[in-house]
């Protein structure tokens, strides 16, 4: 029997392939200088994922190796975002790598990139095991830069907490995987959902081993989405990793888990979606554990005094609306999950980024520190109160617009299908939920703005933070009035899951 090697296109992964390379001469470059040139190292990565993204945008769509690695629109989406939120993440570093990590800049930024290329490959991946090997490679280098203030407590733990659960998590998606090919008999995409659409004919049959799949499934991807119960490490990973880190684990790391959900689920499980699929329908598996999150995430985010972890639990609620969207099977679902997150990028970098730059200044993460702050220093003020007004859903920010389509996709699937009538509790939940996330996020605006006596700190900008605050602020006016560009894309991103409507 003769061997063949399966058909590749190299041309396909030239922005991954490129920015593994530059990743490795970042590493190179800052041991040559003796690490000595401090902003030279952090400029040039952010140069690498500029020029990156610019071979993305020629390079186009195809598939190679087979069908492992596919260059759709799905694909092309959430690389964007992964090189914005990279982008953003290291242009928000220059504090501390001046202040703290003198003499490891080299590895910090490397590192980041380095997580980057995993999440580029796993969103191009189009098989479960490369998609899990991207999902590693995306995790093990935010292991390291989690911990990466060595001297501090709060970090050591924070790497530690993220190491252990990480690796308690792979393992969990890596066994549900294995339940999936050993029911299917195949690890590409396409070929399990055509193998699982013949198994759902003899459900009754193969239904315990279906459900505890799913179980592990949504369990492993769970703990890297910081979805209930799964969510206790974020907290804590957030608080003690350095603050541009944590910004990239909010915004990076979950949309390279959304992907890694979709494909899985949206994808390869969509005959499994439904209340005739019972006791395999993870529909409404998902739609519960959205509705931990939004709960949880919203009503101890009121709790906080420290921003960080009231930013950690908004991210989790934030993970809870995403998820109504991707429970929503039909043309708006993945559309409306791809607009939000998109949108995400731009109101929790920046808001992330605007912490980092308070916290070089002062040291400081405690809400109080904010009190009177819009006096001294009116553009971090008033740009950090943009952001989370945009991440509470205030129009006429982006914000408002990506729960409004997360909301209108579930709506729209139950008036649709009468089956789906507990989509519009999910709403209600949301809505009511979204209610209380005004309250934190107000109550920083609050101290910034109506606080009788003024702040004792002054903040400049370094140019690369200024730039990211800047991003972010167009980002979410931009494309909070004009979306149609995003949304046009996003109808894409449905189109390419080939979504059969109810």
């Amino acid at each position: 029997m003769e061997f063949k090697l399966p058909e590749n296109d190299l041309t396909l992964m030239l922005p991954e392939i490129f920015l593994f390379i530059w990743a490795l001469w970042v590493f190179t470059f800052d041991l040559l200088t003796r690490r000595k040139k401090e902003s030279a190292v952090g400029y040039m990565a952010m140069a690498g994922l500029l020029i990156t993204g610019g071979i993305l945008a020629v390079t186009g769509g195809g598939c190679g190796f087979g069908t492992m690695f596919f260059n759709d629109a799905t694909a092309i989406f959430f690389k964007m975002i992964f090189l914005g939120a990279a982008f953003m993440a290291i242009g928000s570093s220059f504090g501390i790598t001046k202040q703290k990590i003198v003499n490891h800049r080299g590895e910090f930024f490397g590192l980041m990139l380095l997580s980057t290329v995993g999440m580029m490959f796993l969103s191009s991946s189009n098989e479960l095991l490369s998609l899990y090997i991207g999902l590693e490679l995306t995790t093990i280098p935010l292991f390291i830069l989690a911990a990466f203030f060595k001297d501090d407590k709060l970090s050591v733990e924070a790497g530690i907490k993220y190491f252990v659960i990480g690796a308690f998590s792979s393992a969990l998606l890596l066994y549900g995987l294995s339940f999936l090919y050993g029911l299917s008999g195949s690890t590409e995409l396409v070929q399990l959902k055509i193998n699982m659409a013949v198994i759902n004919l003899h459900l009754e049959q193969i239904g315990l081993i279906l459900v505890l799949a799913i179980v592990l499934v949504v369990a492993g991807i769970g703990f890297k989405l910081a979805l209930p119960p799964f969510h206790q490490w974020a907290p804590d990973v957030y608080e003690g990793s350095p603050t541009p880190v944590a910004a990239f684990l909010s915004v990076g790391s979950k949309a390279a888990g959304l992907v890694a959900f979709a494909k899985i689920f949206v994808n390869g499980l969509f005959v499994f979606y439904g209340p005739e699929a019972a006791p395999a329908d993870w529909g409404k598996l998902v739609g519960f554990v959205a509705v931990l999150a939004m709960v949880i995430g919203n009503v101890v985010a009121i709790r906080q005094s420290n921003i960080k972890r009231m930013l950690a639990y908004s991210s989790i609620a934030q993970a809870g609306y995403i998820m109504i969207g991707m429970v929503s099977m039909n043309e708006h679902g993945m559309a409306s999950v791809a607009y939000y997150i998109f949108a995400y990028m731009f109101a929790n970098m920046g808001a992330f980024a605007a912490v980092a730059i308070f916290e070089d200044k002062t040291g400081s993460c405690q809400i109080e520190s904010y009190r009177g702050l819009s006096r001294t220093s009116p553009l971090l003020a008033i740009s950090l109160a943009l952001f989370l007004l945009s991440l509470a859903g205030i129009p006429p920010l982006a914000g408002f617009l990506a729960k409004y389509k997360v909301f209108a996709a579930a709506i729209a699937m139950a008036t649709q299908n009468p089956s789906y009538n507990w989509l519009y509790w999910l709403v209600g939940v949301g809505l009511l939920t979204a209610v209380f996330s005004l309250f934190y996020y107000a109550n920083v605006i609050k101290q910034m703005f109506f606080w009788s006596e003024d702040s004792p700190y002054r903040i400049r900008f370094s140019p690369p933070a200024l730039a990211v605050i800047l991003i972010g602020v167009v980002g979410i006016l931009l494309f909070g009035i004009v979306p149609e560009p995003i949304l046009k894309f996003a109808a894409e991103v449905y189109a390419s899951f080939g979504i059969v409507p109810f």
